[in-house]
């Protein structure tokens, strides 16, 4: 109730009231205006809600991209590593790295790899393959955005390889030699036996990589400052931005209240139509 509950009846309430640095004082007598942040954010044609609808929908696009990869990734390594593979112990206990790395650590390595002089990406992709004439910018314009998501999904794609790799060491043994006796290919395996047994935990791990990535914030904040580019403002940074920068916390609330009636029912729906109830458990 206090670590919850409590900060989100205040955020609720801040969102109803003009928030500044004028007010921040007395926070509690910040004048009332009840839905003006709110129409202000969701208004297509003024800049903020311009802003914040554009930012949505990259943040969409952000979030379904990391998603797909690092499951995608994730499961392929599992399903590889749960075979007969030499030296497999070590394979899991690297593959855990860039989990087991604090995000500000690891964002920062990112940022010298990325490096237009001197990083090591412009050294492999010009200096030894000669694939560009000149050393691109990977932390400018369009690049920014590629640039988060091949830094969210190195971050993400362990967590979905634990989750699915100990999910597919529950899978009976017996179901993959009858399909292999019954002359059933290895995809047609994966796809009629391995998936529908892991489908619980398939349908957690990808809910959980959803939320947290729709929520990132560190990623951007560390590669590129309080104010990333704007291909690489994501929901978290903008509302960061309008609170913590620009000060107005009631219109940052708001946001931030929007975002989470938003996540509520995208995870409501999620759960009713793809997590096993009752006796599928």
């Amino acid at each position: 109730m206090v670590v919850h509950v409590g900060p989100i009846l205040v955020g609720l309430w801040t969102s109803l009231t003009r928030l500044t640095q004028l007010s921040i004082r007395d926070w509690t007598g910040a004048p009332v205006v009840w839905w003006e942040n709110y129409r202000n954010g969701l208004d297509p044609s003024g800049a903020i809600g311009s802003a914040l609808w554009a930012t949505f929908l990259r943040t969409l696009v952000f979030a379904v991209l990391v998603v797909f990869l690092s499951w995608a990734l994730g499961m392929l390594a599992a399903y590889l590593l749960n075979t007969d593979v030499r030296a497999r112990g070590a394979f899991r206990m690297l593959f855990l790295v860039p989990f087991a790395v604090p995000t500000f650590v690891a964002v920062i390595g990112w940022s010298f790899i990325f490096s237009r002089d001197d990083g090591a990406l412009n050294h492999v992709l010009v200096d030894q393959l000669g694939l560009f004439d000149e050393r691109p910018f990977w932390l400018i314009g369009g690049n920014a955005f590629w640039a988060i998501v091949v830094v969210a999904v190195w971050r993400l794609w362990p967590f979905a390889f634990l989750m699915l790799f100990a999910a597919l060491q529950n899978v009976p043994h017996e179901l993959h030699e009858a399909g292999a006796l019954d002359g059933t290919s290895r995809w047609r395996q994966f796809r009629s036996i391995t998936l529908p047994t892991i489908r619980p935990v398939n349908a957690v791990v990808i809910l959980i990589m959803g939320l947290w990535s729709f929520n990132e914030f560190a990623i951007p904040y560390v590669l590129f400052g309080p104010q990333p580019p704007e291909s690489a403002t994501l929901l978290s940074n903008l509302i960061y931005e309008h609170s913590f920068v620009n000060f107005n916390m009631g219109l940052g609330s708001a946001m931030n209240v929007l975002v989470l009636a938003f996540l509520l029912a995208v995870s409501v729906w999620y759960v009713r139509a793809f997590v096993p109830r009752g006796r599928d458990e």
